[in-house]
């Protein structure tokens, strides 16, 4: 399924949200008029679409890498390791 606008809009936010400081929640809210917890619920589906990957590679990699390696740290201190 081709990415809608509001696909490209996500993933141009999350793109240049890296060269910007700030508060982010308030950005996502201000500009994307979604709360924070809807963003990241639609960023984690949008980054597992290869339509996603083939429109920002580098971006969608690097996002699923932190994801991974969030799920590890958290699996890690789950089993008592670490």
């Amino acid at each position: 399924m081709p990415l809608s606008d509001r696909d490209r809009e996500l993933l141009a936010f999350e793109a240049a949200w890296q060269r910007h400081g700030g508060a982010k929640e308030e950005a996502i809210r201000g500009q994307l008029e979604l709360t924070p917890a809807r963003y990241y619920q639609l960023l984690g589906r949008l980054i597992e679409s290869p339509d996603a990957l083939a429109h920002d590679p580098l971006l969608v990699k690097r996002l699923l890498r932190l994801r991974e390696t969030r799920r590890d740290t958290r699996t890690a201190r789950a089993g008592g390791i670490g």
